[in-house]
């Protein structure tokens, strides 16, 4: 059976650190644009963490809410990709081909999440910066769109493992970067279907919600809502 793979977060637990965005940054060698650039809303991350303020003064409620590129199994960006740069893998992984694209921002205008980003100068580490590059990450050229790839290099490099080893991948050998990071364990990275994963068990609690769902984009990233209240329960609680 195929791999699935899909990302919980726990709203609940999320803190708003950011710490999912700094190692994602680190991770797959997301280029920083600068104040002046970003001024200009040419900022580029992987990942942004949204913030909503509930209730009114003093009684005010910070809420956060980390957005992604949701891997969707009816991704808009797809079809209306020209050089099928964007596409849907065996595993639904909405993968991007860096040396197909041409810049066109077809998927990023289609994009209802704004989670693609076009890569519009090449960038410079300027030494010793240059040797935090992750070298299983490609470093990106102008003229591409780049997004979340749910780190895909960790699932190769450990399903390479579990293939060497003859046996399969166990439920939390692939954690990318984002997860790795949260100090709240508000992530969770699995296979949905393996139903014995903790990300597939979480993607089933009657907490689950999807970003944006009405549009029928059917995204492989769930989002646990608290349901009434602001008291806080244990997420195995909920199972």
């Amino acid at each position: 059976m195929p791999h699935r793979w899909g990302m919980v977060v726990d709203l609940d637990r999320c803190t708003g650190c950011e710490a999912c965005v700094v190692a994602c940054r680190a991770e797959n060698n997301v280029p920083t644009v600068g104040e002046a650039e970003a001024a200009r809303g040419r900022a580029i991350h992987w990942i942004r963490v949204e913030r909503y303020v509930d209730g009114e003064f003093p009684d005010v409620r910070v809420k956060f809410l980390p957005v992604f590129c949701q891997h969707c199994d009816a991704a808009p960006c797809e079809p209306v990709c020209p050089t099928y740069a964007s596409y849907h893998t065996a595993d639904g992984l909405n993968a991007q081909v860096y040396n197909r694209c041409i810049g066109t921002r077809y998927c990023a205008n289609a994009c209802p999440y704004t989670v693609r980003f076009f890569n519009f100068f090449n960038p410079v580490w300027e030494k010793p910066l240059h040797l935090q590059l992750n070298p299983d990450v490609s470093v990106r050229e102008v003229g591409v769109m780049e997004k979340c790839t749910f780190c895909v290099q960790r699932i190769k490099a450990a399903e390479i493992a579990a293939k060497a080893e003859d046996r399969p991948l166990r439920d939390g050998e692939v954690v990318p970067a984002c997860a790795q990071a949260c100090p709240s364990r508000a992530l969770v990275f699995g296979d949905l279907n393996d139903p014995d994963s903790e990300a597939s068990r979480l993607a089933g609690s009657h907490r689950a919600t999807h970003l944006l769902g009405e549009l029928g984009t059917q995204p492989k990233v769930f989002y646990l809502q608290r349901e009434g209240g602001h008291d806080r329960q244990d997420r195995e609680g909920d199972q």
